[in-house]
């Protein structure tokens, strides 16, 4: 039954679909969920009164959790106003991990401190079976000079030629903005948002679920990192946009062999435990305290452009090659 579905972005209402998959059978569920503020979607009234809105999110996120497997995950996209409710839902079926916030900057407005982060909730079926993977991103370099944008003072030798493990605050994935790569939907995320979490929470040949799959992000992330997808989505033009995108995409996003995430032809995250398999092919500084204003460098491969995904051109490879 389950294979049937795979691969695919189906068609309709999420909790209509959701009755077509068995209990404890995803491995990671994500939704990023209309917010409720009156955006404007093709086939979606974002204008609910409060209580209804939230009434029909205890619904779905009800099936996440029930169709996740005991070492999956749950994680759930939205403002903090909604957060706080969905974490009130999520706490009696499922267990809490992580608030990620993510470091992304909107419109004043007024009366208010200024909006500058999106959160996503990051819950297990269970917290004791848990599948988790620790990654890093690079460090932070000034854009001239190319010196470290932290200070380590002494500590500069025991830095990790790569970078830094990742925390729950992410500020180094931005939003996409530019007219050029966004699709016709009110809230694209960006590719590598979604990579950095199923690099964090599965494995390859996993499978994905995301039940508000809008034009096709987080199917297109998982399957250029080698996991099946499945999304449902309401709006059949999205359908169509997203199928188109996945048609043009392949299962590549790998360097020398191993799953990363891509962003303008650099790794911009990886697992930490496969570092050492990596670290052979970087050029190194020495000594390492050198990081601080010598960037590590790849050694001897070809890499192919990495360009954003769009409906009218073929994505190239991201797979690095030996030469």
């Amino acid at each position: 039954m389950l294979e049937q579905l795979t691969n695919k972005i189906l068609h309709g209402d999420c909790l209509e679909l959701f009755k077509q998959i068995p209990d404890n059978t995803i491995d990671v569920t994500f939704a990023d969920p209309p917010f409720n503020l009156k955006k404007k979607y093709n086939s979606h009234k974002d204008s609910l009164a409060i209580q209804d809105y939230l009434i029909w999110c205890d619904k779905w996120l009800a099936e996440m959790v029930r169709v996740t497997k005991p070492t999956g995950s749950i994680f759930l996209h939205n403002i903090p106003k909604w957060l706080t409710f969905y974490a009130a839902s999520l706490n009696r079926i499922a267990d809490f991990k992580h608030w990620i916030s993510w470091d992304a900057p909107t419109a004043p407005m007024g009366k208010s401190l200024q909006p500058s982060h999106y959160g996503i909730l990051y819950y297990a079926k269970d917290s004791k079976q848990n599948k988790f993977y620790e990654l890093r991103h690079p460090h932070k370099r000034c854009r001239k000079c190319g010196y470290l944008h932290k200070d380590y003072g002494g500590k500069k030798a025991g830095l990790h030629p790569f970078g830094p493990l990742v925390s729950d605050v992410w500020t180094d994935i931005y939003r996409v903005k530019h007219n050029k790569y966004r699709d016709v939907h009110p809230c694209q995320l960006p590719i590598h948002l979604l990579e950095r979490i199923i690099l964090m929470s599965t494995d390859e040949g996993d499978i994905v679920l995301d039940p508000f799959s809008g034009t096709g992000t987080t199917a297109i992330s998982a399957k250029r990192l080698g996991r099946k997808y499945i999304g449902f989505e309401l709006d059949k033009e999205y359908v169509e946009i997203s199928q188109n995108k996945l048609d043009q995409e392949s299962s590549d996003s790998k360097l020398v062999g191993t799953w990363v995430s891509f962003f303008l032809d650099n790794a911009v995250t990886i697992r930490d435990k496969e570092w050492e398999k990596l670290a052979q092919f970087y050029l190194i500084p020495s000594p390492i305290e050198q990081i601080d204003f010598v960037k590590i460098q790849l050694r001897g491969i070809e890499k192919s452009c990495i360009c954003p995904p769009t409906t009218s051109k073929p994505r190239q490879s991201n797979t690095a090659k030996l030469f």
